[in-house]
């Protein structure tokens, strides 16, 4: 076990000692202050709430959002979008809640910064197998006393260790830089968040553990797809963009066929757990938290299963 613990070590080694990848860190760490900035200085309303008459405001806020629905009325988006918000600020009026904006608040809102963690890994994904045929170093790899499933294992350790690593820098970069830019209102503090057909206060911390725990499941599956297209055609390239093109189009792809019955089946049907939170109704009839987790593991078990054949039958004479 201890040469397992040791390849993993030297394929991290590998990842982290390119500047490729500190460059994804320093973007990663732009994105976020960038935010954070852009946040602070064009919505000029992240204090409109800190005085006393914050009840007074609330009202305000809600007579010229209906305003807008009726100057509107014809815009579906906008109507959906301002009577969320004026029932959010419904709850704060009869619960005597006043709203407040945080560091723990930016981090939830950095939950959609996991889609660029995706693209981060993929990219690491896709060349840590393809990259060793294309150097020529896959030979030196295997002419140690080890074996092809361990190389292969530890290389796919090493890529989801990446991801976990990656993660948690944005989780708190993000804490960081909103406790700087916001301030750190509290340890655990309640936010405000819509559930189901209304809204109610939760702990942030649960909020922000399902949200990137919900965004994790999505990483680790295209994360193992660009890693069997990498172990499979030895390309890179072919990772990435295949990868990449999937994780976008992925939801339109089950749009597109969702009036199918063999629609429920789709990778990316089942990606999206948090649609079945809180009594949500899944995209697709016919689906439910148990069916997604069993179509997730069957759609691993083959990308790993054709990782595994591909690599230990493939003749590395001619490379």
């Amino acid at each position: 076990m201890s040469n397992f613990y040791q390849l993993v070590y030297n394929e991290l080694n590998k990842i982290y000692i390119r500047k490729s990848t500190w460059v994804m860190y320093v973007i990663l760490a732009a994105l976020i202050i960038g935010g954070a900035v852009l946040t602070n200085s064009i919505d000029d309303g992240l204090n409109k709430y800190d005085d006393d008459n914050w009840r007074e405001v609330l009202q305000e806020e809600n007579t010229a959002l209906e305003q807008e629905i009726t100057e509107y009325e014809s815009d579906d988006f906008i109507a959906q979008i301002n009577t969320s918000e004026i029932g959010k600020n419904n709850y704060y009026l009869e619960n005597d809640i006043q709203p407040q904006y945080g560091a723990w608040q930016y981090v939830l809102e950095n939950q959609g910064m996991l889609s660029i963690v995706s693209l981060l890994t993929i990219i690491v994904a896709a060349g840590i197998v393809a990259n060793e045929f294309r150097w020529g170093t896959i030979k030196l790899l295997l002419i140690r006393p080890i074996t092809r499933t361990k190389i292969l294992a530890s290389k796919y350790v090493s890529v989801l260790i990446f991801a976990l690593f990656t993660l948690l820098f944005v989780l708190l970069f993000s804490l960081i830089v909103g406790a700087l830019f916001f301030g750190l209102d509290g340890i655990n503090p309640s936010i405000v968040v819509e559930q189901g057909e209304g809204f109610t206060d939760v702990s942030a911390l649960s909020q922000i553990l399902s949200g990137y725990g919900y965004g994790m499941v999505n990483l680790i599956m295209m994360t193992t797809f660009a890693f069997m297209i990498s172990t499979v055609f030895r390309n890179s390239s072919l990772a990435i963009g295949t990868a990449i093109f999937l994780m976008m189009a992925g939801n339109t792809i089950v749009a597109i066929f969702m009036e199918k019955s063999w629609a429920k089946y789709i990778l990316f049907a089942n990606t999206d757990l948090s649609q079945y939170a809180n009594g949500g109704e899944p995209w697709i009839e016919g689906t439910s938290l148990g069916f997604s987790i069993i179509v997730l593991i069957v759609y691993f078990i083959i990308f790993q299963l054709l990782s595994w054949f591909f690599f230990n039958k493939r003749d590395i004479a001619g490379n």
